[in-house]
């Protein structure tokens, strides 16, 4: 690439990458708030500030272990170049925009990485990609819903017990509180995830042109202003998804909506940690389902489940397709 076109071209390609994480804010706002508005703890417009802070600050509690995974984890790092990331990020962006308009809560974070996947075979072959990192990617899809069930069912179950003797109204009190946590800690969760996926592919591409010497680091500057994008995109919110997820999967009681968010927070948590890049769509829906189910089976509308893990799946060759197809598209402009 020409130096004297590598500046502007870098700015453009950061200014889309901003504008992905900006509407993964917007698309994944549902899973901060879906629970907290459902249970009438929060209206709406105070619940997306609320979320909002605390996905901003997420930075300071979490290392960057994501980043590093989509950086140089899903394909290989001297495959990326300024055409792959496009690529990526238009499936990802363009798959986004549809199924936010048709208010299926799919995964932003799958989105990007079938995106990255596509772009990088478009260029490279099935050589291009990382096949470890796509299979611990790959696993995560079954595991972190998983985890979020199981979790929220057992702290159902738990609190339950804990409160056998307690009055419906005193459960319904405690756990409007305790909601506030909850909601603040799976934020925290979704903003250390989600946006260290932006941080990543942003910080592969200045490292692609040599920007960032001999070793991939993520620039401070990178990372707030990948928490910033994301944090304005969930004031924004979702409201088609919060309808999905708040109360078309299950109804949920204040004690259930803690339940499922502190579930799903311990999961983000862990694969956080992990540098495993989950999907914080997935977490959430397993963690409802797990309170719906601890009720009674038939709580659970499984015919809507079932429609959104259909969308989980198709979501990982959809973006991959539409990424190849912008990559083909940016070699003959360019």
């Amino acid at each position: 690439m020409d130096a004297t076109l590598a500046l502007p071209v870098l700015a453009g390609l950061v200014a889309v990458a901003l504008l992905f994480d900006f509407l993964n804010g917007l698309h994944d706002a549902a899973n901060s708030i879906a629970t907290i508005v459902s249970t009438r703890v929060l209206r709406p417009r105070y619940a997306v500030v609320w979320a909002a802070f605390f996905n901003f600050i997420a930075f300071l509690f979490f290392g960057l272990h994501v980043a590093q995974t989509i950086g140089t984890g899903i394909v290989a790092a001297d495959v990326v170049d300024p055409r792959v990331v496009f690529g990526a990020l238009m499936g990802a962006i363009v798959w986004n925009v549809v199924t936010w308009r048709l208010g299926i809560p799919s995964s932003s974070s799958h989105a990007l990485i079938g995106g990255l996947v596509g772009a990088g075979v478009a260029k490279a072959g099935g050589g291009a990609i990382v096949w470890a990192g796509l299979a611990k990617t790959g696993a995560a899809i079954v595991l972190s819903p998983l985890t979020g069930f199981l979790l929220a069912l057992l702290l159902v179950l738990a609190v339950s017990w804990t409160f056998v003797r307690s009055t419906p109204l005193a459960v319904d009190t405690t756990f409007r509180t305790l909601q506030f946590v909850s909601a603040s800690l799976y934020s925290l969760g979704h903003g250390g995830n989600d946006a260290q996926k932006t941080m990543g592919i942003i910080a592969a591409l200045l490292y692609s042109q040599g920007l960032l010497g001999a070793e991939f680091r993520v620039p401070f500057w990178v990372v707030i202003t990948c928490q910033a994008a994301m944090a304005l995109g969930t004031l924004f919110g979702g409201w088609r998804i919060v309808r999905t997820m708040g109360s078309r999967i299950t109804r949920l009681t204040p004690m259930q909506g803690f339940c499922a968010e502190a579930g799903g927070a311990a999961t983000l948590f862990m694969a956080t940690g992990l540098g495993v890049p989950v999907s914080t769509t997935h977490t959430i829906t397993g963690a409802i389902v797990g309170v719906g189910a601890a009720r009674k089976v038939s709580a659970v509308r499984w015919n809507v489940a079932s429609g959104i893990v259909v969308a989980w799946v198709v979501t990982l060759p959809a973006a991959a397709l539409v990424a190849a197809v912008f990559y083909a598209l940016a070699g003959l402009l360019g």
